[in-house]
């Protein structure tokens, strides 16, 4: 199995589906390939049709999209998604709304590991959003977390596709509170996420459009 993806410190797709692998315990080969360099387009179009990271590539199948890849993976390791069939339907409803939503969020807090942006980018519209996921969070965590500290107890794949939001709170200094907090601070020391955030800190590569703030 092999995964492609892009710089640690910006391509939030990408953790989704690392961080759905490694929690499954599921092997693979990564491929990193920074993004927006010279010829970087076409070295992910050998690997991904889309011309997007992530792409899971198992044994010649070819799986692109992240939500798509979380569900693979959660065929070969069940435990990916929770055994009561309401939370699991709550947790694919909520993993659906991170992976279509909150725009005001990715646009004007985007993932950069490396930086600390205290202070910036709280419109209205981003405050909204922010409400949104602290609601999220601690109405999962009321609910179906009594088995563990994510939102569903378990690590699920709702938690992986919320973790670049982790990381987004973490560089722009949104502390929320209560259970929400509590979980964000699960989710900022599992070894998984601390793994991820020493590899993003290492990397040299800058994106100026990711930089937006200096």
């Amino acid at each position: 199995m092999k995964l492609i993806i892009g710089n640690k410190n910006y391509s939030s797709w990408s953790l989704r589906a690392w961080l759905a692998a490694r929690a499954g315990g599921i092997g693979f080969e990564e491929i990193r390939i920074p993004l927006f360099i010279p010829g970087s387009r076409e070295h992910i179009l050998s690997h991904s049709p889309s011309g997007k990271v992530p792409c899971l590539i198992d044994h010649g199948l070819t799986v692109w999209d992240s939500l798509a890849i979380c569900e693979y993976l959660a065929e070969k390791a069940p435990q990916l998604w929770p055994a009561d069939p309401a939370a699991r339907a709550v947790g694919r409803a909520v993993s659906a709304e991170m992976h279509a939503g909150f725009q005001n969020l990715r646009q004007r807090m985007g993932m950069n590991i490396r930086k600390d942006y205290a202070g910036h980018g709280r419109t209205p519209e981003v405050e909204a959003d922010i409400a949104r996921i602290t609601a999220i969070w601690n109405d999962c965590r009321k609910r179906f977390g009594q088995g563990g500290p994510y939102l569903f107890g378990a690590f699920s794949i709702a938690d992986a596709m919320y973790a670049p939001v982790c990381f987004r709170f973490q560089t722009y200094a949104v502390k929320p509170e209560g259970a929400a907090g509590d979980y964000l601070a699960t989710m900022l020391a599992d070894p998984h996420m601390q793994a991820w955030q020493q590899a993003a800190l290492a990397e040299t590569e800058i994106i100026p459009a990711e930089d937006v703030y200096g």
